[in-house]
């Protein structure tokens, strides 16, 4: 099904990004009323700060898990889908249009390293292996790749044929040099040295999956359309369907330093694993909020959704 988690939710983010924003010059992200509020897709920790990012260019800052600000300086107005930090202070986030932008202090100011405008390409996640190499990927197969820090970009195709254009929705890397991307129609795709060669892995899923994990046992876990739920214990090279108790799609993930798995997805669903991911429970937010992503911060977990930062309750 050609659906992708940015999309899903565009016609949502027109409707309540516009009255938080404040004008701001013509290349430049609006500045914020109130950061809390803007309409995120994407987030991560850099050091034990929270960096996260969405529609319109939106950049918050978190240290405390609580108060948040607006990174200053970011040089697009593209939506955001997706951000990456190596360390503490490198970083590179990437979304519509082609875009990427890319920090080296911790995300308070950005640099503009590409972009596409009017060609409608959108890149739904970014991952580096290192300050060199880097990796881009998103709809149609679109996938980027940089050797050096994210100056200059190079369009790769990782597969041959129709399977080089399904949409790539989330890359994320395993044990050793073991990089994969949760990809639509139930495929996964597969490398083992970093992304230089790549293998698509049918799960016999029909449905796209949004996210994907590697958890400390070394299992993998992705999930996405419809609430489906797959496991692998061999790297990758099979996947076993993991009952969720749900029907609502997943669209992130992450592991607790106490070994919790939890999923979280539309319309307020939380899955949550004592067990590596070999089994969950589901919960649901009362206020039925559509999960976009979410970290682990040292205060403890930080949600978020279209409508910005979830509140804690």
């Amino acid at each position: 099904m050609k659906r992708f988690l940015a999309l899903a939710f565009s016609t949502l983010l027109l409707a309540v990004a516009a009255p938080n924003a404040v004008v701001a010059a013509p290349d430049q992200a609006p500045r914020l009323s109130n950061p809390a509020r803007a309409p995120i897709l994407g987030a991560t920790l850099a050091g034990t700060r929270i960096v996260a990012v969405g529609d319109y260019g939106a950049v918050i800052l978190s240290d405390d898990g609580r108060g948040f600000r607006q990174s200053q300086g970011v040089p697009t107005r593209a939506p955001l889908t997706s951000v990456f930090f190596l360390d503490a202070k490198r970083g590179w986030a990437a979304g519509h249009d082609g875009t990427i932008i890319g920090t080296d202090d911790g995300g308070e100011t950005w640099r503009l390293l590409r972009e596409e405008r009017g060609k409608e390409r959108a890149l739904l996640s970014i991952w580096f292996e290192d300050a060199s190499h880097g990796l881009a990927v998103g709809q149609f197969g679109l996938a980027l790749e940089t050797t050096d820090g994210g100056i200059t970009w190079q369009e790769r195709r990782l597969l041959e044929g129709e399977a080089g254009e399904m949409h790539l929705l989330h890359i994320f890397r395993g044990p050793a040099r073991l990089l994969l991307i949760a990809a639509e129609a139930g495929n996964v795709l597969r490398s083992e040295d970093a992304g230089a060669t790549w293998q698509a892995i049918s799960t016999g899923n029909k449905g796209s999956f949004w996210t994907g994990i590697a958890l400390a046992d070394g299992g993998l876990l992705v999930a996405g359309l419809r609430g489906h739920v797959f496991r692998s214990q061999d790297e990758g090279r099979s996947w076993q369907k993991v009952p969720g108790g749900t029907q609502q799609s997943l669209t992130t993930a992450w592991q607790a330093p106490d070994g919790a798995v939890r999923l979280l997805g539309l319309s307020g669903i939380m899955l949550t694993s004592r067990d590596q991911g070999q089994s969950f429970t589901a919960s649901t937010r009362p206020d039925r909020t559509n999960f976009t992503s979410g970290v682990v911060a040292p205060g403890g977990e930080v949600q978020f959704s279209i409508l910005g930062v979830v509140e804690r309750r």
